[in-house]
């Protein structure tokens, strides 16, 4: 009996550990891991727009899809995305199958939900793995995932960048 109920106990240790964990987020069918954010748009992009390149990641361009609808007289709630990467990650990748330069580099998308809550999505690396058909740079796709996590978590939560 003290046995089932040490197990029990564990079992709800660790489902309250998943429920409580937003950095254990995990990509639906579509490959994508969303994460909600305590800021708008502009500023979710921007904050990771600062975690990336103080890790010295190159910020490639930024696109406002809200501003491009507005020019051609249509509306869409704040959608932005941010493209970035960097040589020393995604060359490994591409040699390994120069395909995955499709998704490369990597992209961010924040917008703003219905509900008026501000997401940020991104690609997971595993993913990209699977539809790549890479199985020989498990470490590569490691990092990219972890960091990823990172980035975003610091983009999305207040006080999560760092000092420079």
């Amino acid at each position: 009996m003290r046995h089932k109920l040490h197990i029990g106990a564990l079992a709800v240790l660790f489902l309250g550990v998943i429920t409580l964990a937003p950095s254990l987020a995990r990509a639906e069918g579509d490959g994508m891991i969303v994460k909600t954010s305590d800021f708008g748009v502009t500023k979710t992009l921007d904050r990771l727009g600062i975690a990336l390149e103080r890790a010295g990641i190159t910020i490639f361009a930024r696109i406002d899809h809200a501003k491009g609808a507005k020019k051609v007289g249509m509306e869409l709630a704040p959608t932005a995305l941010i493209i970035f990467g960097t040589p020393k990650i995604g060359t490994p990748l591409m040699q390994s199958n120069p395909k995955i330069g499709l998704d490369l580099p990597l992209k961010a998308l924040a917008w703003q939900a219905a509900d008026g809550s501000v997401k940020l999505g991104y690609t997971d690396p595993a993913w990209l793995a699977k539809r790549h058909g890479i199985a020989d740079r498990d470490e590569v796709f490691k990092k990219m995932t972890g960091a990823l996590n990172k980035f975003t978590n610091m983009a999305i939560k207040k006080g999560g960048l760092p000092k420079q």
